[in-house]
């Protein structure tokens, strides 16, 4: 497939490129970082002012209607430099699902917003030991006007502050998807520092009652949001990871190239600049495997094996960039005052998110298997 941007996405990645350098310096990053909830509200309103929060979202609800493929593309530029917003969670976990299975009421109430940036609206999609929102362990009870919510979910970015909550929860055989309330009566919101350093929630919902213009999808439109919303989320964190990555290998590159040893660049070194080739390799290739399932997701085609594969790819590359940036920097990688360490830990978040390399490999394993058995 050709992946080559088309002048009109060149042009957005280019606008997002600015807007990024020129909010994340290191000493707004470390300003940002020493508030609560690490987010950059100026930042976050200057990707509004621009239209660039409205990349997957209509025209008719504020945006620019590029897709899902050039939401994708904003999502690397946020890896690549460690812009402190919520684009995963707010754009592709909850606009994006909005977009595609809410109702019209619900998109016209809530998508203008995200938009603009006047609100968040996020999504709950993990819970202890289950990644597959398409099968949680929360549960539902219908009841007139509505239903009622029990369950925990977690790492759940800006629940305090954002207008709802996308999540899904299995009412008998049903499964349901609804927007929550974060203030709403049942609801315990617990912090959680995770690796990257951001503080995330445990949502705990007891009893929560969700009023009948708040349930997005039931049944069988249900299931299909919820894979929706998983495939579109781990190519996102994947997008992340190739700027990440990417970010990660040029500083190690420029590093090497001005630190010196034994009278001479330490990227002449043999066994340094093998190392950077590596890198370099882990990065086109995850680009490329993410390139694939932001396409396919982005053209309505089924993407499941292309997801798992490219997240697949992005633990392995965010361990072995990671990994190699850091021996290859030596002790300046674990300065704090230099700024390899933020990177180095959203990788490992990433890594770990949605599934590790280890356990999507298993199911990949299978889903083959199950393939082959079917065609014997």
């Amino acid at each position: 497939m050709d992946f080559t941007l088309s002048e009109e996405l060149t042009s957005v990645q280019q606008l997002a490129q600015q807007i990024f350098t020129d909010f994340t310096a290191v000493d707004q990053l470390k300003a940002t970082e020493q508030q609560e909830q690490r987010f950059d509200a100026n930042l976050w309103q200057a990707l509004a002012e621009a239209g660039l929060l409205g990349l997957d979202i209509e025209e008719s609800h504020g945006g620019i209607d590029l897709g899902f493929y050039a939401l994708s593309s904003l999502c690397e530029e946020v890896g690549r430099t460690a812009a402190p917003v919520p684009a995963v969670p707010v754009l592709v976990s909850a606009a994006g699902t909005l977009r595609r299975f809410a109702t019209d009421k619900q998109k016209e109430q809530l998508l203008s917003g995200i938009v603009s940036g006047a609100h968040l609206v996020t999504a709950a999609l993990e819970e202890y030991g289950n990644d597959n929102p398409a099968a949680p362990s929360a549960r539902a009870q219908l009841v007139e006007g509505g239903c009622s919510i029990s369950g925990t979910k977690i790492c759940v970015s800006h629940a305090a502050s954002a207008k709802r909550i996308l999540l899904s929860a299995q009412t008998g055989e049903e499964l349901i998807v609804v927007l929550v309330d974060p203030h709403a009566a049942g609801i315990t919101l617990r912090p959680q520092t995770v690796t990257s350093g951001e503080v995330l929630h445990e949502l705990v919902l007891d009893g929560v009652q969700v009023p009948d213009e708040d349930i997005v999808a039931r049944g069988g439109k249900a299931l299909e949001a919820m894979q929706w919303a998983q495939q579109a989320t781990r190519t996102a964190l994947c997008a992340m990871t190739v700027g990440i990555s990417d970010k990660m290998m040029r500083m190690t590159g420029s590093y090497t190239t001005e630190r010196e040893q034994f009278g001479r660049p330490v990227a002449t070194f043999q066994a340094v600049s093998h190392r950077a080739a590596d890198c370099y390799i882990d990065v086109e290739c995850l680009r490329l495997v993410t390139q694939q399932a932001a396409s396919l997701i982005d053209q309505g085609r089924p993407a499941e094996e292309a997801v798992l594969i490219a997240k697949i790819w992005c633990g392995d590359t965010a361990h072995r960039v990671s990994q190699a940036s850091q021996h290859c920097h030596g002790g300046a990688g674990v300065d704090r005052d230099y700024p390899l360490f933020r990177y180095c830990l959203q990788a490992r978040q990433i890594e770990l998110s949605l599934g590790n390399s280890a356990q999507l490999t298993g199911e990949l394993g299978a889903r083959i298997a199950e393939e082959f058995l079917a065609s014997a």
